[in-house]
């Protein structure tokens, strides 16, 4: 298919303005198919993967059709996920930046609804729904429909997968006037043609071949080994290639977990994202991957699905997708707008006819990728070392440091030999970096084990940070009744605060609120940081505990917790509600 260029569309200078401003000039396969078909007010189906472009696709001829003078919906879109539904909402509002009177607004479960009904009374112009809650305002009368002139599934075989279908059905029912529709899938399964046939009227079917799924620019390699040995072979390849952004994507939520709390315990900066986590933190995540707080974010593929962040260089498939369609979905998140991506797959034995499948389906070429040495990684952190170097003296250097190296340069050492000295010094401290990291991830792991953790209540011993310093002991306001683990107050803390979590003394959680000790030198950038912020979805309030000496090893066993009218006795820990309670052995993350 010949490339055409945005301003070859028949589309509003205001549109062309914005997309211009997006840097996009050349329309995409499905762009370019589904654009002059749109425009002309038919019925189209697209078939086309995530990743193609087919956001700008539907959004742009939708634009052209709103009468910003009237304020009724005039346009609707329903999508699976709610990342997808904000996912699609920002993209249209980068493509109506230039028509400022346009009103959009997304709508999903999970979201104040009384904060929605009020969005909608004042008047919006496009929304953009999961199916659930898009019905539950119709049934309301919250949401109508009178004025609309546009429908549009997106992603509706993955709508249909997750059980949408009687939904989907009662939404397009409610619609007693004539309207354009569009419908965008992966794939074309029966039920997908029972709705195009039942509610579009000769449809335009249009359909991007296989050749065009998959981006040229991003390289597709793959690594052959031993499930145990995924992490550190991950955390090999994160060191040699120093990624600024990168996804990992697990098959199970549990699995994310896991590979979380060991990257976090290596001294990584990294979060996740999945079903289970309440959405306000998922987006919360989210927000600190966009914005490069975090470099390494690790997911499940329905908790990424529309996750659109520019600048990712790299995806790690750290186990291998459960289908083909799964793997072009996570490989789409690199190589976006024309910049160049890699995707790493990792395959153990019994995985290569997964392999194989997906390079039949995708019609690429994933090539072998050798395991990386230690070797490689040493040589990588000397390069970097020295590249640093060289871009200090570039700059220019302080008089000052040139005169102590030439007074401390004599007859005995050369300045060739001071420098090699600071060179095996500065690689002899990331050695004790890596070392002190070894050791946290097998505090984690040790922190899974219910027997080392009795071992740790008899003893009466906690494991304290590395700092030696004075301790302030925070209290916050979750606990068992929340599910929360020492590990999940020890990453929130580390992540949010920027502290390495060896730092991070002892935790105690009791039913409803948790202590924590924090280096006194950290305490008012903890409290600054974590004010309202979330841990386990419960937005926390922390604050300095009463009634106990901050300083290492006075009193600490002295009215724990008398502030909230808790006690200890010879039968156990108890709270004010009188409920026993279990002492949890504290992780460093």
């Amino acid at each position: 298919m010949n490339k055409i260029q945005f301003s070859e569309l028949k589309v509003s200078e205001e549109i062309l303005k914005a997309v211009e401003a997006m840097g996009f000039e050349e329309a995409t396969p499905i762009q370019t198919m589904a654009i002059p078909v749109a425009l002309e007010g038919r019925d189209l189906v697209g078939q086309a993967q995530t990743g193609t472009g087919k956001t700008a696709a539907f959004t742009i001829p939708m634009l052209e059709t709103i009468d910003v003078s009237n304020r009724g919906v005039q346009a609707l879109i329903l999508c699976p996920t709610r990342e997808l539904a904000v996912q699609i909402s920002e993209e249209v509002s980068k493509i109506a930046k230039f028509r400022r009177s346009i009103s959009i607004m997304p709508i999903y479960g999970g979201q104040d609804i009384e904060r929605q009904i009020r969005g909608l009374r004042k008047g919006v112009h496009i929304v953009i729904g999961t199916p659930g809650r898009v019905l539950d305002h119709l049934r309301r009368k919250t949401l109508k429909l009178a004025d609309l002139k546009m429908l549009i599934l997106d992603e509706a075989d993955e709508m249909l997968n997750m059980g949408f279908r009687e939904d989907i059905e009662l939404v397009l029912d409610s619609v007693d006037h004539e309207i354009q529709t569009m419908l965008f899938s992966a794939t074309m399964p029966k039920e997908i043609m029972r709705i195009i046939n039942k509610y579009q009227k000769n449809p335009e079917i249009l359909k991007v071949a296989h050749k065009e799924l998959t981006t040229p620019n991003i390289k597709q390699v793959y690594l052959e080994m031993k499930d145990k040995d995924k992490l550190e072979i991950l955390s090999r390849l994160v060191d040699i290639y120093d990624y600024k952004l990168s996804i990992v994507f697990c098959n199970t939520k549990k699995r994310v977990d896991e590979v979380t709390d060991m990257l976090q315990a290596r001294g990584y900066q990294c979060d996740k994202i999945h079903g289970d986590m309440k959405q306000a933190l998922r987006m919360n995540v989210i927000n600190k991957f966009k914005r490069g707080d975090i470099d390494l974010l690790v997911a499940t593929d329905v908790a990424a699905r529309g996750l659109d962040v520019e600048n990712v260089e790299a995806v790690f498939n750290y186990d291998m997708p459960s289908h083909e369609e799964y793997y072009v979905h996570r490989i789409g998140r690199t190589g976006r707008a024309g910049k160049e991506g890699v995707s790493f797959t990792f395959v153990t034995y019994r995985e290569y006819h997964l392999l194989r499948n997906i390079k039949q389906y995708t019609k690429s070429d994933i090539v072998h990728h050798p395991i990386p040495k230690i070797t490689d990684i040493e040589a990588m952190k000397r390069e970097l070392f020295l590249r640093k170097v060289k871009e200090r003296i570039e700059e220019g250097l302080d008089a000052k440091f040139i005169k102590i190296i030439e007074e401390f340069s004599d007859d005995v050492f050369s300045p060739i030999e001071i420098a090699a000295a600071l060179l095996q010094m500065e690689l002899e401290m990331e050695k004790t970096k890596e070392i002190d990291s070894i050791d946290n991830e097998k505090k984690v792991r040790s922190g899974n084990s219910r027997s080392d953790s009795r071992s740790d209540q008899r003893s009466g011993s906690k494991y304290r940070g590395r700092n030696s310093g004075p301790m302030i002991r925070m209290h916050i306001n979750v606990g068992n009744n929340h599910h929360v683990r020492p590990r999940d107050i020890v990453g929130a803390i580390a992540n949010e605060a920027k502290i390495d979590g060896s730092l991070i003394g002892s935790v105690d959680i009791y039913d409803s609120f948790s202590f924590v000790e924090i280096p006194e030198s950290h305490a008012d950038s903890v409290l600054e940081r974590m004010d309202k912020r979330q841990i386990k979805g419960k937005p926390i309030s922390i604050e300095r505990a009463k009634g106990r000496t901050n300083d290492r090893g006075k009193d600490r066993g002295k009215d724990r917790g008398k502030e909230h009218r808790g006690f200890r006795s010879k039968e156990g820990n108890f709270d004010g509600d009188k409920k026993r309670v279990r002492v949890k052995k504290t992780v460093k993350n």
